[in-house]
Order: C-alpha cells, then sequence, then structure tokens
C-alpha cells in the first residue's frame, strides 16, 4: 500500500511541476502579449520623438520638397512631442479595437481617427519653424502679409489629408484578415486551455492533499515542489537578464530605441519573475509548517 501511495505522490508531484512550468509560461504571455494594457504600457515608453527625428534625419530629410527646407528633424521632434497625448489616445483606442477583436471580446473592427487635432499642433510648429527660418522672397513681406501666404499654403496643404481615418476589414487584405480569423482562433484555444489548466492543477493539489491525509505530509510535499519549480524558474530568469539581455545584438537598432527594447524584455518576463517568487515564498512557508506544525494529541 505504501509503494503505490509513493508512486501516485511521486506521479502527481511530477505533473503538478510540468503543470506549473506551463501554467508560468501562459500566464506571461496572458498578462503581456495578449493583455491590451501592458502593449499601451509599453508603447508609452517608446520615446517617440527622438525616433522621428531619427527616421527624419535618416530616411526623409533629402525627400522633402523645395521650399519646405525650414523642416528640420528639430521641427519634427516638436510636432510629435506637442501631438504625444493625442498619439497616446488614438492608440489606445486602436490597440483596445484590436485586442477586443482578437480575444473574441467583439465581432468589429472598425476604427475612426480624426485629424482635427493634429493638424493644429502641425499648423502651429510649422509656423514656429518657418519664423526662425523663414525664406528669402519673405524679406520684402510685412508681417501680416507673411502669415497670410502661410494660412494659404497650409490651407491647400491640410486639404491634401483626411479630416478622418478610418479602419475596418474593408481595409484588411483578404490573406491578412484570413490570417487574422486564425489568430483569433488559436487564441480562443489558448483561453479555453489556460482555464482547464487552471482546473487540472487543483485537481492535482487535491489529489496530492487528499492521499497524504495529513498536514504535515500534505505541507512538506508541496512545499518541496514550489520550492523546487520556484528556484529553478527564477534562477533562469535572473540568468537571462544577467547574462542573456545584455549580450542581445542591438548594433542595428536606433540608438534611442535599444534601452527601451531591453526594458520590454524584461517587463516579458516580469509575470513569471512574480510567480517563481511567489511559489519560492509559498514553498518556503509550507516546509516551515511541516516542520513547526504539531499535529493534536487524541485525549482520553
Amino acid at each position: 500500500m505504501k509503494v503505490v501511495k509513493g508512486l501516485a505522490l511521486s506521479l502527481l508531484s511530477f505533473l503538478l511541476f510540468l503543470s506549473l512550468s506551463l501554467f508560468g509560461i501562459a500566464l506571461t504571455l496572458n498578462n503581456t502579449i495578449l493583455n491590451p494594457d501592458f502593449t499601451i504600457s509599453e508603447i508609452d515608453k517608446l520615446d517617440v520623438p527622438s525616433l522621428a527625428g531619427e527616421f527624419f534625419e535618416e530616411q526623409a530629410a533629402g525627400a522633402i520638397p523645395e521650399g519646405l527646407d525650414f523642416i528640420t528633424p528639430e521641427t519634427i521632434r516638436s510636432i510629435i512631442a506637442d501631438a504625444e497625448p493625442w498619439i497616446e489616445e488614438q492608440t489606445d483606442i486602436v490597440v483596445r479595437n484590436g485586442y477586443d477583436y482578437l480575444l473574441g471580446k467583439s465581432e468589429s473592427l472598425s476604427v475612426t481617427i480624426s485629424t482635427e487635432p493634429l493638424l493644429g499642433i502641425l499648423k502651429s510648429n510649422l509656423w514656429q519653424a518657418l519664423l526662425a527660418s523663414p525664406p528669402p522672397e519673405a524679406a520684402g513681406l510685412s508681417p501680416a502679409a507673411f502669415e497670410e501666404q502661410f494660412n494659404v499654403f497650409f490651407q491647400e496643404f491640410s486639404q491634401q489629408l483626411p479630416s478622418t481615418f478610418e479602419f475596418d476589414k474593408s481595409s484588411i487584405p483578404p490573406e491578412v484578415l484570413t490570417q487574422l480569423e486564425q489568430a483569433r482562433q488559436y487564441i480562443n484555444y489558448f483561453q479555453t486551455g489556460y482555464k482547464a489548466l487552471i482546473g487540472f492543477m487543483a485537481l492535482l493539489l487535491l489529489g496530492i492533499i487528499l492521499i497524504y491525509h495529513e498536514v504535515r505530509g500534505a505541507t512538506r510535499g508541496l512545499g518541496i515542489t514550489f520550492l523546487t519549480y520556484g528556484a529553478i524558474e527564477y534562477g533562469g530568469i535572473l540568468a537571462a537578464k544577467h547574462f542573456a539581455l545584455p549580450q542581445l545584438p542591438l548594433s542595428e537598432i536606433p540608438p534611442s530605441l535599444q534601452p527601451w527594447l531591453l526594458q520590454f524584455f524584461s517587463d516579458l518576463l516580469h509575470p513569471l519573475e512574480m510567480f517563481s517568487i511567489g511559489l519560492l515564498i509559498g514553498g518556503i512557508v509550507l516546509l516551515i509548517v511541516s516542520f513547526v506544525y504539531k499535529p493534536s494529541q487524541p485525549s482520553f
């Protein structure tokens, strides 16, 4: 009987260890990649003005039409910096709408963004840039005439931009839409498996407790399993953060993006790190309980 009990406990403990490993990965995905709050938070950490300025210097500076050479990387940075609240607001809308669709919370995928606030920011910054570096032909104009010419120019310029950006399923190529539908299906499978895994672990815990049928054995057995998993997982995360991440090949990444990328990987590991620490502490507590717990003596 003891042999059967020992084999059953070994099997359940092994399955629990494997389940904890799978659950740690699933928990991380559920709280990061599949979490709109995480995605929005990571996007908000981007230094968008610096990235835009770097891109302009490297890619777009030579494509500025004649007469608009007053637009400099600093102008682009200023525009993006002033537009950041608007960018963050629209990003929040787009990301949450996309996640609602991917996570199966909504069947619609439709976003409408008004560019009116952006046009106001653009006009103000372009005017300031033009005042700082006026073209030669502006020398003979009065300030009022100069401003009037700018207003005419910007009116023509703004008419080339749409008043709203509208995005829905019809805007997506059919092959991409098919891939999105497959992604929705896989995410649904993942969410179902995530809940099933929680239920399975609960059954394993219950089985271990029932087989031991006493506090000291159950707490010691579970404590060893939790402590072992927590220590191994936490050690692996520390090694990844202190040895693997610094070795990432980032030379081809824009300098202003490199710190963000390292922080992103660190944030990606954070839920798993907290989970492993929680199990590590829980395992220690259970082991302490197993040693200090004294079963009540029967009274006669």
